[in-house]
């Protein structure tokens, strides 16, 4: 019996990803590129692709067979339970980026005021907007209008309305507002780390938004924290995605700082992740 298509560029994509993650792979281009569900696959309908779904096909093995990575080549990845999308301008949301979600909703009182600091994708603060329950009201900064760009899409494609500007948290200019919660997912991997990170990552993902410099790491923690010293209302609260390597560094900066309830989260992969504090 002949091997079927999607068998077969699972196999291939063998050589750079474990077997199971290839298939998964292999099953989540099958679905969003060619609408090919799992029992569409075991019936052998991805024999029935055309030439041009068949040319599609091999184009996306080449590009990930490079180390591309998948959310990049179908243009979409998921986060919250809804589809963003993704271009190589904005980093690929992670699911321990939802963990730091899950935190604001625990504590954040309907109604309240929120900054995203370095929205990126805008999946922070758009996955905020879509709990109408909690009647949240987003403001969300990037330093890259290409970044930007790609925010206003997913707000616009999900239909809520955030207020998206163009900021750079390490020069921040003289600013009137206030906001309840201030949220971040800011660089935080030193460079020293990055000999132990995916290839499709260090290729693909852009640098800005990831790495900070081995000898200053808590460079956008403290502007952050200056920041939100200034800028949150009474009692406000501090949400942060750390580096998992700097948790009992960066709690000792908050508490000096001068924040209490300085406490640091563990993520779903139980790994220290999210640093929660709040203003007296």
């Amino acid at each position: 019996m002949p091997i079927s298509l999607f068998t077969n560029f699972a196999r291939q994509l063998s050589a750079l990803y474990p077997e199971g993650e290839a298939r998964a792979v292999a099953r989540c281009v099958a679905e969003d590129r060619f609408h090919l569900s799992q029992t569409d696959l075991i019936l052998g309908k991805d024999s029935d692709l055309s030439a041009e779904d068949k040319a599609d096909l091999q184009n996306i093995l080449s590009r990930l067979l490079s180390g591309e990575p998948v959310q990049y080549v179908l243009g979409k990845a998921r986060f919250c339970g809804h589809t963003f999308i993704v271009r190589p301008g904005c980093l690929i949301p992670r699911p321990e980026t939802e963990d730091l979600v899950r935190s604001v909703v625990e504590v954040a009182p309907a109604g309240a005021s929120v900054l995203d600091i370095g929205t990126g994708s805008g999946c922070i603060a758009v996955s905020l907007s879509l709990l109408p329950e909690l009647r949240f009201r987003l403001t969300a900064w990037d330093v890259s209008p290409e970044a930007l760009a790609i925010a206003r899409e997913n707000a616009a494609a999900l239909g809520v309305d955030v207020l998206f500007e163009l900021k750079d948290i390490l020069h921040p200019v003289a600013e009137p507002r206030r906001w309840d919660i201030v949220v971040s997912n800011p660089p935080y991997v030193r460079r020293c780390e990055a000999s132990h990170m995916e290839r499709n990552v260090l290729n693909y993902e852009p640098h800005e938004a990831l790495f900070v410099l081995d000898d200053y790491p808590l460079l956008f923690c403290r502007a952050i924290g200056q920041f939100a010293l200034s800028h949150l209302t009474s009692g406000g609260s501090l949400f942060m995605e750390i580096n998992q390597y700097l948790s009992a560094e960066c709690a000792a900066l908050f508490s000096a700082m001068g924040f209490v309830g300085v406490e640091v989260r563990q993520d779903r992969f139980g790994n220290d992740r999210i640093l929660y504090c709040h203003l007296p």
